[in-house]
């Protein structure tokens, strides 16, 4: 069996400590696409099988948060989980509204120290930990969206953000709260899209025994976004590289009904790619 499981990703748990049950209960190779902060939770594609050679198409996927930012005051993780420090204006909503313009698109953003970002071999989250500081290079990132949504304490703001891969919520509080000339830190985060894997597939992890998790399988052609082309040349299926009138691009191989995998198709010549049957 291969596919994908979107799991509601509890808070509390690690991506990686989600993984690893679903392995026990699947007894098949497992891998995310997209960690999520334990102190996050939602929307976790879960690869189960072949799947798992399909990370690479999944690297540009745009995602979509909801995320609380709490502001005058920050910690040294910027999420709910570390250290508070407190200092810096409140601002209000208007204030917070008209600042937003200025995060939209792409910007330079320096990642969290307590991030998997590594600097001279080593993690942040690893330097971070050992007491010492580091300048983690900047990477572009783009904000396709960035929404205010309502006031939900005194000091604590939600907003709804569509953003591309690498970007750290986190860190887009720091640099909101850094426009308004104060702090802040992420004090909730729920993924509610990732590609197109949405809240409506959502299944609990504690939905998930080793009886039950075929039926919350998403096949592996549900999910690719490339045209179907049907190939019964046996010479594809042995490696064989062969002339092909179509243009060219990835495809989804099926022969006959029954789904093979991937094949690209190069200058008029189609050759085989990932098997995921």
């Amino acid at each position: 069996m291969t596919g994908f499981l979107n799991i509601d990703k509890p808070e509390g748990k690690s991506s990686t400590y989600v993984v690893n049950i679903l392995k026990h209960l699947t007894k098949q190779p497992c891998g995310h696409l997209g960690t999520l902060d334990p102190f996050a939770s939602g929307v976790l594609p879960v690869g189960i099988g072949n799947a798992t050679r399909l990370f690479d198409y999944f690297l540009s996927k745009k995602k979509t948060y909801i995320a609380r930012f709490r502001f005058g005051a920050t910690t040294d993780t910027l999420d709910s989980e570390g250290c508070v420090t407190v200092g810096g204006a409140i601002p209000d909503a208007a204030e917070i509204q008209s600042a937003l313009p200025s995060l939209k698109g792409e910007y330079e953003q320096v990642p969290p120290l307590y991030s998997a970002k590594s600097v001279g071999g080593r993690r942040g989250y690893e330097l971070a930990r050992s007491g010492q500081t580091a300048d983690l290079p900047a990477k572009r990132v783009t904000i396709d969206a960035f929404s205010y949504l309502r006031q939900t304490a005194t000091d604590e703001f939600e907003f709804e953000i569509t953003c591309g891969a690498g970007t750290y919520i986190r860190a887009l509080a720091r640099d909101l709260a850094a426009l308004l000339g104060t702090q802040a830190y992420c004090t909730a985060l729920r993924r509610t899209a990732s590609g197109i894997f949405t809240e409506k597939t959502l299944v609990p992890l504690s939905s998930i025994t080793a009886e039950t998790w075929q039926k919350y399988l998403i096949p592996t052609d549900m999910v690719l976004p490339f045209p179907v082309m049907r190939v019964d040349d046996a010479r594809f299926y042995n490696g064989v590289v062969y002339e092909v009138s179509v243009a060219d691009g990835i495809y989804k191989i099926y022969r006959g009904e029954e789904f093979y995998g991937t094949g690209t198709v190069e200058n008029g010549m189609l050759r085989a790619g990932k098997k995921l049957c």
